[in-house]
């Protein structure tokens, strides 16, 4: 790069201030120096000015929201008030390696097409298995995708970068640019899909979104982790019908509803009472009728 543009990076606490604390002694090595970090708290029960010293880290900021505006809105809040030319919105509970910025950057300045890059993400606890190389597209008629990679060893199966179908809500580096043309993420969305609405626009607008595999992130999330919380059952239900009714054409969309009232709703009865997970249940049921009596316009 001829020149270090500014970075903004963004990363959300909720009730999580010593996981954001690591996350922040990890951006300790970034070799690249030329950023800021907005911690956006997102009404969290205890103050993590109380846990952390901003003063501690490279140019850091806690911004209280005082209230909790979801995954969508608490990012977009923060972007609003990001100074940099380059935003990498980044999962609190990932550790970052030393020359993550400079890879994340080096594609912008080689295709002036691309509007996002994307980190190869692996698993913290399993450092050697991958979480994300990239997404393969949306089914249209199921509302469904697969993470390019994931649970594999690494084996440099996945060590050519180049065009991926959508961004990772994790870890995704936004040129200005972008936001400026696109808007952010939809924040009907709240929690899950948002970041492939945007995606969609954001390829809409015909940038390529970019997966950079020589740039690692890794992420603490466990690698068999379930739907085992109702609400997750709740937003995954409500949002992946809500991105349908956003992004497909009237066949593709026809058929979802019916591959879904007939395939996807009966299965998920049987497999939540068979369960005794009345709970998901109902979040699940929520989640459907939501969307008979909600518009699918939103801000973005």
């Amino acid at each position: 790069m001829e020149n270090e543009p500014f970075v903004s990076i963004i990363t959300l606490n909720y009730n999580q201030a010593l996981v954001t604390k690591e996350f922040l002694e990890s951006t300790r090595k970034l070799n690249y120096k030329n950023y800021e970090i907005l911690v956006c708290d997102m009404a969290s029960d205890i103050d993590p000015n109380t846990i952390i010293s901003v003063g501690d880290y490279h140019n850091t900021r806690i911004l209280l929201s005082g209230k909790n505006l979801g995954f969508a809105g608490g990012n977009n809040w923060g972007m609003r008030q990001a100074k940099g030319e380059y935003i990498f919105i980044v999962n609190n509970d990932t550790e970052v390696t030393p020359d993550l910025l400079n890879l994340l950057l080096a594609p912008f300045f080689k295709n002036p097409s691309i509007g996002v890059t994307c980190p190869k993400i692996k698993y913290f606890s399993n450092p050697d298995i991958i979480q994300y190389a990239g997404f393969n597209p949306i089914n249209p008629y199921t509302g469904r995708t697969s993470t390019i990679g994931d649970l594999e060893k690494d084996n440099g199966q996945y060590d050519v970068s180049g065009p991926t179908s959508g961004a990772h809500g994790c870890a995704m580096m936004v040129k200005k640019e972008v936001i400026e043309k696109t808007g952010m993420f939809p924040e009907k969305f709240f929690l899950y899909y948002e970041e492939w609405d945007w995606s969609m626009r954001i390829k809409k607008a015909n940038y390529i979104i970019w997966y950079t595999s020589e740039a690692t992130i890794y992420h603490k999330e466990s690698m068999s982790v379930g739907k085992k919380n109702p609400m997750k059952v709740y937003y995954h239900t409500r949002n992946r019908i809500l991105f349908m009714r956003r992004n497909n054409n009237f066949f593709h969309l026809s058929v979802f509803i019916l591959f879904f009232t007939f395939f996807t709703i009966p299965k998920s009865i049987y497999k939540y009472v068979v369960n005794g997970q009345f709970k998901h249940l109902q979040l699940f049921l929520k989640g459907v009728i939501w969307n008979l009596h909600s518009s699918s316009a939103s801000p973005v």
